[in-house]
């Protein structure tokens, strides 16, 4: 697979697209956050204008 046919999500904290990583190649479908950083900020979420 090359950068472009790779899968992509969306992130749950920061609303960011992150591709598919190798190390996620077993648990792709339960993958919610892009880092680290945002798994442990999910409470944390930036609320948005209306």
């Amino acid at each position: 697979m090359t950068g472009r046919d790779l899968p992509t999500k969306i992130c749950l904290s920061c609303d960011r697209s992150f591709t598919w990583r190798k190390k996620w190649a077993r648990c792709w479908q339960e993958v919610k956050y892009c880092s680290e950083r945002c798994r442990r900020n999910k409470h944390k979420r930036k609320i948005t204008n209306q």
